[in-house]
């Protein structure tokens, strides 16, 4: 920041009266901070992330934008450089949309292979996640758009999470779930900061004072600003002091008049108050909002630039985590494609992520696009839908201004589909958003006779008539569950005998009901024919009569969603019956799994091939294509460990406080030993590694050579290894090299994570990766002494190309100790 803009920012805090400075203090609305008019001060406007860009809409249509890959699909690249041109392409996408600032990068840490927002973050591993989201941050701003790095700090799971307490000790802190904050701090010196809705320890982490004040603005020397999630600001003395500067959204809860309030009585100084306007003023000055006086436009902004670029990550993020040779696609042969994805392109997780993505390519799409249709043959198999399938067609909407579906509509409207998400201005102000009914009228013509499931989950009172009949009722015993962020309950379902080719009347009634925490007011509505076993013998006769059968499973954005843990990781539905029965059928079978993390697979042993596919944005039967028939080698490794079970995961236990939770407290038990280390400190031998994918090629590593010179002095080491493709095609892959340190005084991982390389080399070329490491890569975190600590002793360094194959080892020895501030 020059030094002419932090002086027009004193001035303009001294110039503010005391109600305009808290106005700069919490939103004006869902998306906004007010402009102060009087002093030229502009509007700053944040839209959600981190895959894509949505707008001031609801997170149920509005206009089109980008979808990039979910965050565990770019954590699969394993490429820094990706994510940076990521970050800049995601800031055009900001831009489309009027906005300064994008909610995002999510870090948080895969504890759990049941966490439902996974998807959102990286990986299981701080090294990779911190490095991957401090480009993503960089790329961003270089564009002048301002990260908001989510959720600070200690949300891993999404059960009871705008109350629970998570229970971390200060060294798991410290060397887990804060590191990829830290370096967005010191090394991306990323913008804004978003607090978790959870406790930690018992506090509140928007009113956390050793979080934000001490470790963030103390210790990381942190000047952006930090901003509540959603509703989760709880107090407003408390907040200011402890250092959130901006409560969101508006209209406000805490602040306002309140905190006008506060410093007057003088609970709140007006020294800090200050500190929290010039935070917001600077960050203001760096997104360029303070002389952002355009009205509010957004734009679908469909770019080619970006649909290649999506394209391309989504097909990085693929990892062939098996292959018997029939992979790449070879030959002129036919192909059943089967299962529940195959025809339906899931894209995106579930949750404040999601958006109206300009198209979605499935994976059939991808493959009739690459391999012509004449080839491919069709068949579902079975399900896997969460909820039943959103009605879809015209549906007229009248709205009433109160909670009784009583008078006059004050408003009347159309939309394409039974739900929606109301937030924010509803019916064009014409009811409280929060104090409102509607009756939503429209048909439904079904296919095929039959007794269909009719569905209905809402955040308010919903309920379904069919043909002037209650059939589904979440209205008169309604009770909370685990949709629309926890807000809404689960589904109910009842079922109706429909005639094919008839027009059946549907009527859907809401009303709001008092929320919780988040003032939202939601519906969905659905109607589906349950498939009969015949849809698994048709799948398994077209796979008996193909050369090749490709199996499209997994899960989508009803399950892998914000709001909702797993239940466990088995596939939904019939699908683990569905891949054993066309495997038996077909030898020649590949399984296409696209999820947000594992999934327990009894039939790996008996398929050819095994892609995890993840969601990789609107491109995504292009990049599966792209991946299946070899125009792109498979270059993911997985950042997360598939587990052979659930109960191997460390989170897993008899001990309900550990997880999901219990009176209130999570209880992080397992400590630093979070993902690979916990296998590794049990001995469990894990499905598929950390770090683990294949290649169309094969590599060879050696000459490792490193330079420990400057050990002694300040801890820093040089490690360089050759790397040679020995394969006949060009590829790329993940040079990993993890730190043990083999006389610990304290209790330490076998090995972690320390540096990464991906390198792309043509066939039988060779190339020098070199990879440094700083002091930190051997430390570890005394808690009491408040310091980290390297140790004399010796350490060895493990080269390899997953955390199971690591073939090179060297030793390094420390003959004195090194402490290191925090």
């Amino acid at each position: 920041m020059t030094k002419a803009l932090a002086d027009r920012i004193d001035q303009l805090a001294d110039q503010m009266t005391l109600e305009e400075q808290v106005s700069l203090l919490s939103g004006q609305d869902f998306w906004s901070v007010a402009a102060i008019d009087r002093l030229g001060i502009g509007t700053l406007r944040v839209t959600d992330g981190p895959n894509g860009a949505r707008g001031g809409g609801s997170l149920i249509g509005g206009v089109k934008s980008a979808c990039f890959p979910a965050g565990i699909a770019l954590g699969a690249t394993w490429n820094v450089s990706l994510l940076g041109d990521i970050g800049v392409a995601l800031a055009q996408e900001v831009k489309s949309k009027s906005a300064h600032m994008l909610l995002a990068p999510t870090v948080n840490i895969h504890r759990s292979v049941t966490n439902g927002r996974n998807f959102e973050c990286y990986a299981e591993d701080p090294m990779l996640s911190a490095e991957l989201a401090s480009a993503y941050i960089t790329g961003l701003q270089s564009q002048g758009i301002g990260a908001t790095i989510k959720h600070f700090v200690g949300n891993e799971s999404e059960i009871e999470r705008t109350t629970m307490s998570s229970e971390i000790d200060e060294r798991a802190l410290r060397e887990i779930y804060l590191i990829p904050f830290e370096w967005a701090v010191k090394k991306a010196g990323t913008w804004g900061v978003m607090s978790s809705y959870n406790r930690l320890n018992g506090t509140f982490t928007s009113e956390h004072d050793w979080l934000l004040g001490t470790v963030l603005r103390q210790e990381w020397g942190y000047d952006g600003i930090v901003m509540s999630d959603w509703f989760g600001s709880h107090s407003t003395a408390e907040t200011v002091n402890a250092g959130l500067d901006l409560e969101m959204p508006g209209p406000t809860r805490d602040r306002g008049q309140k905190l006008v309030d506060a410093v007057k009585a003088g609970t709140v100084s007006r020294d800090t108050l200050r500190q929290r306007v010039i935070a917001m003023l600077t960050l203001m000055g760096r997104v360029g909002s303070l002389d952002d006086h355009r009205d509010f436009v957004e734009h679908a902004d469909d770019r080619p630039e970006h649909r290649a670029l999506i394209r391309r990550a989504g097909a990085e993020a693929a990892v062939l985590l098996k292959n018997n040779g029939i992979l790449p696609l070879k030959g002129d042969g036919s192909i059943a494609v089967i299962g529940p994805n195959a025809k339906t392109a899931q894209i995106m997780g579930g949750g404040s992520a999601q958006l109206n993505a300009h198209y979605r390519i499935s994976p059939w799409q991808g493959l009739v696009a690459a391999l012509g249709g004449d080839r491919l043959h069709y068949a579902p198999g079975c399900t896997n839908h969460r909820f039943e399938p959103v009605l879809k067609g015209g549906f007229r909407v009248d709205y009433f201004a109160n909670e009784k579906l009583a008078g006059e509509p004050a408003y009347t409207c159309s939309q394409d589909e039974a739900q929606a998400f109301w937030i924010g201005n509803v019916a064009e102000g014409k009811v409280d958003p929060l104090h409102f009914s509607a009756r939503v009228s429209g048909s439904f013509t079904p296919e095929t006779s039959g007794s269909h499931r009719v569905g209905i989950y809402a955040a308010g009172f919903a309920r379904v008539f069919v043909d002037g009949q209650l059939i589904a009722d979440a209205w008169t015993n309604w009770s909370k569950g685990r949709t629309f962020f926890e807000e809404g309950c689960d589904e109910v379902v009842g079922m109706v005998a429909l005639e094919a080719g008839r027009a059946h009347d549907v009527v859907i009634e809401f009303a709001t009901k008092d929320f919780a925490t988040l003032g939202l007011a939601a519906f969905a509505a659905g109607i589906g024919l349950p498939l009969s076993d015949d849809a698994i013998a048709e799948a398994v006769r077209l796979a008996r009569n193909a050369d090749t059968a490709i199996v499209c499973i997994g899960r989508n954005g009803e399950w892998d969603t914000e709001g909702s843990d797993l239940a466990s990781i088995a596939l939904p539905g019939r699908q683990a019956e569905l891949v054993a029965a066309v495997a038996h059928a077909n030898p020649n079978t590949i399984v296409v799994l696209q999820t947000g993390g594992p999934v327990e697979m009894d039939w790996i042993g008996s398929v050819a091939a095994l892609v995890q596919a993840w969601y990789p944005g609107q491109e995504a039967g292009n990049a599966i294509a792209d991946v299946l028939t070899g125009a792109v080698e498979p270059s993911g490794r997985l950042p997360q460990t598939f587990p052979a079970r659930w109960a191997d995961n460390p989170a897993h236990s008899q001990d309900a406080e550990v997880y999901p939770g219990f009176e209130g407290k999570v209880r992080y038990e397992e400590g630093i030993f979070v993902g690979y280390r916990h296998y590794d400190r049990l001995g469990l031998t894990p499905l598929f590694p950390f770090g683990f994918g294949l290649s169309y090629t094969s590599f060879a590593l050696g000459d490792l050579v490193v330079d420990d010179s400057a050990f002694e002095a300040d801890g820093s080491v040089r490690v360089s290894v050759t790397l040679t493709n020995t394969g006949a095609r060009d590829g790329a892959t993940v040079v990993q090299l993890y730190v043990s340190d083999d006389a610990s005084s304290d209790p330490r991982p076998a090995k972690e994570l320390k540096a990464f390389d991906k390198v792309w080399l043509k066939a039988g070329a060779s190339a020098p990766v070199t990879m440094v490491l700083d002091a930190r890569a051997f430390a570890f975190f005394r808690p009491k002494a408040q310091h980290w600590l390297v140790e004399h002793g010796s350490f060895t360094l493990r080269v390899g190309l997953s955390s199971a194959d690591l073939p090179l080892t060297a030793t390094v020895t420390r003959t004195t100790t090194l402490m290191l501030p925090v």
